[in-house]
């Protein structure tokens, strides 16, 4: 059976990017939300996975941020794994984001895809 994952990210490009490349790997389908609130309305779509950006106000000032979301996600659903992403290095938010139920926290960096790609092999 096909895995559902999320991409929640208001950077456009970096989501599109990442959608194009987990979708190298047959059997997943991937839906990519701008918006926190936009993927809080879709998780009656069960998805098997969210990978949930940490700033997620770039399109609309208002929107809640990905620690503000990780939330009320772990208050619909506590098992569902979330990897958090971040071009933020800072250990104290790493670890923040861990202790409020990511599964992991993955940096925007040269080497954010292989990462995640090891992550999802581990969860799926």
């Amino acid at each position: 059976m096909a895995k559902n994952i999320f991409i929640v990210d208001d950077d456009k490009f970096f989501g599109e990017m990442l959608k194009e490349h987990l979708l190298k790997k047959s059997g997943r389908n991937i839906s990519v939300f701008k918006t926190g609130e936009d993927c809080l309305d879709n998780l009656h779509e069960n998805p098997n996975l969210i990978i949930l950006d940490y700033n997620l106000d770039s399109i609309n000032r208002d929107a809640a941020n990905g620690l503000k979301i990780l939330q009320f996600i772990r208050k619909k659903n506590q098992l569902l794994p979330v990897v958090m992403l971040s071009n933020q290095d800072q250990y104290s938010i790493a670890l923040q984001t861990i202790q409020k139920g990511a599964e992991q926290y993955v940096i925007k960096d040269d080497e954010a895809f292989e990462n995640i790609d090891r992550i999802l092999n581990d969860l799926l």
